[in-house]
């Protein structure tokens, strides 16, 4: 399976780093979709959930990257252990000699964050928590993982954060912590671009829309099928996608022989949909940036068109 102008991974490694569930998931599936073997970790397992307590595994993500023509690989790691992400990284080393892409998707923050609450009145703990699963897993694992990437020319980190940094700088996201974990993210992928960049490689910040993952589904009472029953309770959900959207994303740029024009750049599911010509599981092509900046946050009604 091979999406519109670009190319198939055979024969291409990737790690995807908390791809559990949600945009994890979506981009390892859909980087298995193209042929590439995709390594995909996580802390829940058939054997052990994690603290979400969630029913989703890193077992069954790396199943269906091989349903989908790929070949999964599961491995059980905590992104906050050092040592547990050093044995990832060598164990792909073995195995593989080479790292193509690396996809830092680790969050594990939704039940940790307090809507709208200020510093002060955010517990510590849960804030002070959501920050380490945010920004200090990414950097763990771009200290161990980025060496084996940067053997072979052309390889590409891609750091997964919620906002683009144009939108993350003019609007307040949610709470002191939620804000400064996402914000984080995209300056990361900045810094790597400049220490990437002339070694040969590519790293970029990426975001997905209003995310149909699993726990949104699970929030609205309503599944993949039934979505839109949602609508009638919170009509700008109109605008969401599936996590194969910017799987399809990520896949695109792994696939792109010229992606170093993007190093250190943030960029959105939508955005690049426009540019490779890739379109969402539905086929439309929704961008919710843009439709956030000019219907939802102006207070105008729901109305997706010109923008799915």
């Amino acid at each position: 399976m091979t999406l519109e102008g670009t190319e198939g991974l055979e024969g291409r490694v990737a790690l995807v780093a908390g791809a559990t569930r949600g945009a994890g998931r979506g981009i390892a599936v859909e980087l298995g979709a193209r042929g590439a073997t995709v390594y995909v970790s996580g802390r829940s397992s058939r054997g052990r959930r994690s603290e979400y307590d969630r029913p989703e595994t890193i077992e069954e993500t790396a199943e269906l990257v091989t349903a989908a023509g790929g070949r999964g690989i599961a491995v059980v790691a905590d992104h906050l252990v050092p040592d547990e992400v050093e044995a990832l990284v060598r164990r792909i080393d073995t195995e593989q000699g080479r790292l193509d892409v690396l996809v830092n998707d680790i969050w594990g923050g939704e039940l940790l964050f307090e809507w709208d609450s200020t510093v002060w009145e955010h517990d510590l703990d849960k804030g002070l928590r959501l920050l380490r699963l945010a920004v200090e897993t990414h950097a763990i694992t771009s200290h161990f993982a980025v060496p084996l990437l940067l053997r072979e020319p052309g390889g590409l980190v891609v750091e997964v954060t919620d906002g683009t940094a144009d939108y993350n700088a003019s609007h307040y996201r949610v709470s002191f912590f939620y804000d400064i974990a996402k914000s984080s993210v995209l300056r990361m992928a900045f810094a790597l671009g400049h220490e990437l960049g002339p070694r040969g490689a590519t790293a970029v910040a990426l975001t997905p829309g209003w995310l149909r993952s699993e726990m949104m589904l699970d929030a609205y009472g309503v599944t993949e099928e039934t979505w839109r029953d949602a609508l009638a309770e919170v009509p700008h959900f109109a605008i969401s996608e599936t996590p194969a959207y910017v799987g399809r994303a990520v896949a695109a740029l792994a696939a792109d022989p010229e992606v170093s024009r993007w190093n250190g750049q943030s960029l959105s599911s939508g955005r690049l949909a426009q540019v490779y010509g890739f379109t969402d599981l539905d086929g439309s092509r929704p961008d919710a940036w843009r439709y956030l900046v000019e219907v939802q946050d102006p207070g105008r009604p729901a109305d997706t068109t010109g923008y799915r």
